[in-house]
């Protein structure tokens, strides 16, 4: 085995690239994200907490980041099935003898499980689980029901965590997570659903909603902080409409005591009770006035909400302890709060401590008065009773990043001025912005963490741009001046290429790609290794990325239409490049959208972009000022497919829910191109019939009695069986093909099996627990190749690629399927070719799909054992084809892996390989596939929750760009077959340019030699 594992590594550094530690950040680059933050609850939402800011973000991730330079300064990112609910920071917290900043989560069904990390270094201090994820009840939103606090009580120099937990149930652990006490709601959240807690020294107070017939009243429970006992439970008469209705429970506190009071809205009237442990306080109502919502700002702790009157006006409400009454202590009356106008937008309402204790309030809205966001501070005196009110303006660009969604607000670095006022924005586009006054510090576009579609574009060479007027017209003098100007770089160049000729410095395979600092054009390097990345995101926004660095060259924001009146979303569902650097309108991409407007109503929007640019192609009058692009509602409903005709108008076709065929750009020149294609496209599609899924084949036709559109009709029907679920429809990735077939050692040849109307079909089946793989063929429906594999756990989590004729998809065995068997993750190869073996030839890439021997096949199959579990594939591509394909797949470990087609061949020995065998370059089988470092492209980059791989080619044949994106970016190049068309570094170019300048000057001096040799020879004849 040691023998073999030897001849594995040496047939690796044979035909594969490695990547060597200086290489690492010249090839390569790796951007890491956080994700969106989750702002729709206070409970995950972005938070100042002395310089660092803490949130949870869309990607399940808990981050904090450097407020100074927007860096992340530690992650820990969840697993799907255990989504983040909610955190909290807090001081002092105990780290073996230390005391240290901490903050601490709840995640899983209903909060079920407690995590506790050191701020400053993100080192996990404690993990206990509160209840089993399956008992966890299921919420909407989904962290209603869960809190979490920490409450110290300095007179016993003790630290507690309270967490409520799945809405009923809540558990009190000290500083080591060993549990005190627990207590369950005796209806086990049937009736009643708390969402707060309050926690002193003595009681616990749990504040929810109870359901009545006609509405929801308050209810009440506090408890014995030390023993987790019953103390009282009552209903407080309310007429509260929805469960969706928001009342704010505060708290102020008094000396060692802490008196809490619950407020909520009653036919507009703003009602309070203060909170006792007996719960025998009376009900308060503030008279005269209309409110229409209250809300928490983040100053609960501190006695204070805010207030929305009828009119628009906005109250800071304080709750006195000592007085046990409810004031307003200032009203915003000179706007209309979150009641938008034609003057200003919605405000943001949030509040913070200052150094001495004060409550500060930071109010940001976007004024279309000055073209800018406002920030307004309240500063709050409550010891003297006053407040008061200064504010300024600050450049927030809403045509690059959109609109302001929430804002965080450190309140700890207001002073008497605002020169150090600093907040936080997340906005509508995805990205966080830090501001400090009125210049924004730094801004992170997380919106790369969630990208739908993404894909490569060629930049063009360079060129000497001459911008020359009217040059038919000039005279000789001007003629003769301009070509003495054009000539001034001619030394330069001489010696420039007299340098390179002599010391041999020309551009290599390893170095960077990326553009010096002057140059502002975009163009690509010598092998075509710098191209632009054009990425969309689900948050209206689309980017365009150098491959050389990962550096955001252009982004623009995706327009609403007519939905920005209503609200709605952009989602991608398709990228095209539709034009390149060869065609003379320069490189344009087409993304085709999703509109899901906030009525319900879909459509299908395209976005037709300069990929250098990223301006629109669409726009008639380039001069006007830049704003959103706006989209071509093409459809009016949702899409069923879409995909791009190879003809030289590279059209795209889509069919809308009635399988009509609609057309961009909808020209006659199209029109007609698209017609001649029509008889030969062939399309899959799903059909979704209650308790049986199954796989239609259509073609087009017209039948102007029906429309006027080419409408799709099923032409084959691939019933599944009952209950079995189609999961993706993947096409054959297409590419050029070099070889046509395999040598083998004997002289014979296995011809490639490479039907063009091949596509994958990935299912499952929940009654049986399987998954299944199928390879069809588009145009008749027949099965090439089928396989059932277990779900693991009940999941199907398949993941495959299918290029040319070969298949190669990843599963979890969970299955003991015969004597020597075990767990694992299985690679499956398999290879397709014609006939019923060598020399067997069908000319499958010509054969009609209608001939029977379409059919007559032969495939090779392997299984081989994979160390860890992968969640992407995908293979590699190059300008050609002729290099050898190899996969590239992205791991569980979080790192980026190739794996050379020579260990996937399904034709490996199983014995020692033969002469004929050894010729073809195979080596023995071995089930295990090898964990080698060598093999792993990211090196030790953390490249974390990948979902797909998009590989492109270079100008180079040997080499292939892989571009990886998920929670992080990545990006690299590889030569599956070594760098076979570029001289190596090490060459000697020195010697060479020695050894021919050698054998010039002996040719020189022979010749006249050799000349008067054959001179007297002829004489002596």
């Amino acid at each position: 085995m040691r023998c073999l594992r030897r001849l594995f590594l040496v047939s690796l550094g044979v035909t594969a690239w490695a990547l060597h530690e200086s290489d690492v950040g010249v090839v390569d680059w790796n951007t890491k994200l956080i994700g969106v933050p989750l702002h729709g609850s206070p409970h995950t939402a972005p938070v100042f907490h002395g310089d660092y800011v803490l949130t949870a973000t869309s990607n399940n991730v808990l981050a904090a980041l450097n407020a100074t330079d927007g860096s992340i300064v530690w992650r820990s990112i969840y697993d799907a099935e255990d989504p983040i609910m909610a955190f909290s920071r807090h001081d002092n917290m105990c780290y073996g003898s230390n005391m240290v900043l901490g903050v601490s989560s709840l995640s899983g069904p209903g909060g079920s499980t407690l995590r506790t990390y050191d701020l400053e270094t993100g080192h996990l201090v404690l993990e206990k689980q509160l209840h089993s994820s399956v008992y966890g009840r299921l919420h909407e939103p989904q962290n209603l029901g869960i809190s979490l606090l920490r409450s110290t009580d300095s007179s016993l120099n003790s630290t507690a965590y309270f967490a409520l937990t799945n809405g009923d149930s809540v558990t009190r652990l000290d500083e080591t997570g060993e549990t005190l006490w627990t207590w369950n709601s005796p209806d086990q959240g049937s009736l009643v659903l708390y969402s707060h807690i309050i926690a002193d020294p003595l009681t616990v107070y749990l504040v929810g909603l109870a359901k009545s017939f006609a509405s929801y009243t308050l209810h009440v429970t506090t408890l014995s902080a030390t023993t987790g006992e019953l103390i009282a439970s009552v209903n407080i008469p309310a007429n509260i409409k929805d469960e969706q209705s928001k009342f704010v429970a505060v708290s102020s506190q008094t000396g060692p005591t802490t008196t809490a009071c619950v407020n909520w809205l009653e036919d507009g009237a703003l009602k309070a009770a203060v909170l006792t442990p007996d719960l025998k306080g009376q009900v308060m109502a503030l008279p005269d006035v209309k409110y229409n919502s209250i809300s928490d700002f983040g100053l609960s702790t501190n006695g204070q909400f805010l207030a929305i009157k009828e009119g628009g006006a906005a109250h800071v409400m304080h709750f006195d302890a000592q007085a046990s009454s409810l004031r307003p202590i200032w009203e915003f009356g000179d706007a209309l709060s979150q009641a938008p106008s034609q003057a200003q937008s919605d405000s943001h309402f949030v509040g913070s401590l200052s150094r001495d204790g004060q409550p500060q309030v930071a109010r940001v809205y976007w004024s279309n008065a000055h073209n800018k966001a406002v920030h307004q501070t309240l500063a709050i005196q409550l010891s003297e009773g006053k407040a008061s009110s200064s504010g300024f303006t600050f450049p927030f660009q809403t045509l690059d990043h959109g609109v302001v969604r929430h804002v965080a607000f450190d309140g700890s670095s207001t002073g008497e001025t605002h020169e150090n006022t600093r907040i936080l924005l997340t906005t509508t586009t995805g990205s966080i912005q830090l501001w400090q006054h009125d210049k924004m510090q730094w801004v992170r576009e997380e919106a790369l963490a969630s990208i739908q579609v993404a894909e490569f574009v060629e930049l063009p060479e360079k060129k000497v741009v001459m911008s020359h007027a009217a040059v038919d017209e000039e005279g000789y003098f001007e003629r003769l001046q301009r070509q003495l100007s054009d000539a001034k770089n001619l030394p330069q160049y001489l010696a420039n290429f007299a340098r390179r000729f002599a010391t041999g410095s020309y551009a290599t395979v390893t170095t960077s790609a990326a553009s010096s600092l002057d140059e502002d054009t975009l163009t690509r390097d010598a092998f075509g290794f710098r191209q632009i990345i054009v990425a969309a995101t689900p948050y209206g926004k689309l980017f365009g990325i150098d491959s050389s660095n990962g550096r955001v060259l252009w982004s623009r924001v995706l327009g609403l239409g007519w939905a920005a009146k209503v609200g709605g979303a952009i989602i991608p569902t398709k990228m095209f490049v539709t034009r390149t650097v060869s065609d003379p309108e320069g490189p344009q991409i087409v993304l085709v959208t999703q509109r899901r407007a906030d009525n319900s109503l879909v459509d299908t929007v395209l976005f037709h972009v300069n990929a250098l640019t990223g301006d629109d192609i669409r726009e008639e009058n380039p001069s006007i000022p830049r704003a959103a692009l706006q989209g071509l509602d093409t459809v009016m409903g949702p899409l069923v497919d879409v995909f791009m005709l190879p003809n030289e108008n590279r059209t795209i076709v889509m069919l809308d829910e009635y399988l009509q065929a609609r057309l961009y750009p909808d020209t006659p020149a199209a029109q007609a191109e698209f017609e001649s294609f029509v008889p030969f496209i062939h399309l899959a599609l799903r059909a979704d019939v209650p308790g049986q899924r199954q796989i239609l084949g259509h073609q087009l036709t017209l039948n102007l009695e029906l429309s006027q559109f080419y409408v799709a009709y099923p032409t084959w029907t691939l019933a599944l069986p009952p209950k079995e679920e189609i999961r993706a429809l993947i096409p054959n990735t297409r590419g050029p093909v070099a070889s046509i077939g395999k040598v083998l050692g004997n002289r014979m040849t296995l011809y490639k099996y490479l039907n063009p109307h091949l596509t994958l079909v990935l299912t499952s089946s929940p009654p049986s627990s399987t998954c299944g793989i199928y390879v069809l063929d588009m145009v008749k429906g027949s099965v090439i190749y089928h396989a059932s594999v277990p779900a693991a756990g009940g999941v199907c989590d398949v993941q495959a690629t299918l290029t040319e004729n070969w298949l190669v998809y990843h599963y979890f065995d969970d299955e003991f399927s015969g004597t020597g068997q075990s767990k694992g993750y299985r690679v499956i190869s398999v290879e397709f070719y014609e006939g019923d073996g060598p020399d067997d030839k069908t000319k499958s890439s010509e054969l009609s799909s209608y001939s029977n021997r379409t059919l007559h096949i032969s495939a090779y199959e392997q299984s081989f054992i994979m160390p860890h579990g992968i969640t992407a594939i995908s293979p590699t591509s190059t300008k050609f084809g002729v290099s050898t394909k190899d996969i590239i797949v992205a791991n569980r470990k979080n790192s980026i892996q190739s794996i050379p087609r020579r260990l996937l061949n399904p034709r490996r020995p199983k014995s020692k390989p033969t002469s004929e065998e050894q010729e073809e370059m195979l080596v023995q089988y071995d089930a295990v596939l090898p964990d080698d470092a060598r093999l792993v492209l990211s090196h030790n980059y953390e490249v974390a929750k990948v979902r797909r791989i998009v590989t492109s080619p270079s100008l180079l044949e040997s080499t292939s760009l892989v571009f990886v994106y998920g929670l992080d970016l990545f990006f690299t190049r590889i030569a599956p077959s070594g760098t076979f068309d570029v001289l190596s570094e090490n060459f000697n170019k020195v010697q060479l340019v020695l050894t021919v300048a050698g054998l010039g000057i002996a040719i020189m001096v022979t010749k006249p030699m050799v000349r008067r040799k054959r001179l007297r020879e002829r004489w002596y004849q």
